[in-house]
């Protein structure tokens, strides 16, 4: 009897991986931002009302952390090119609330995403 063929996986780019890396440590940079715009705003009796305006970056680095362990991992969970690009433009965004280092992150996750190595990969 013969063994079963099995497809070895595509081994990612390493672009893909910097993605990764890079939404993870936006990611990070969110949520300490977040968590510490939430506090000192609630703190301030005059600011209080904008406190929700920490939320924002807050739930932007849960999604940034979940979608770079997943670019980064062993590829069991697949991540589609659009959500990885979408990520990439809310990170741009986040420079309303003075996050320059995600709008920086942000846009060099773009000019990555627009590689060739990096479409083919998303394309399999």
């Amino acid at each position: 009897m013969e063994a079963p063929i099995t497809a070895t996986p595509q081994p990612k780019p390493q672009k893909v991986q910097i993605i990764g890396i890079l939404m993870i440590v936006s990611g990070a940079v969110n949520i300490s931002l977040g968590l510490g715009l939430m506090i000192g705003l609630a703190l301030s009796l005059v600011l209080i009302c904008c406190a929700p305006l920490g939320a924002l970056p807050l739930a932007m680095g849960v999604y940034e952390i979940i979608y770079g362990i997943r670019l980064v991992g062993s590829g069991q969970e697949p991540v589609t090119r659009q959500n990885v690009q979408t990520i990439a433009i809310l990170e741009i965004v986040t420079i309303l609330v003075s996050n320059l280092v995600s709008c920086i992150i942000g846009i060099v996750n773009l000019v990555l995403l627009n590689d060739s190595e990096v479409t083919g990969y998303f394309q399999k």
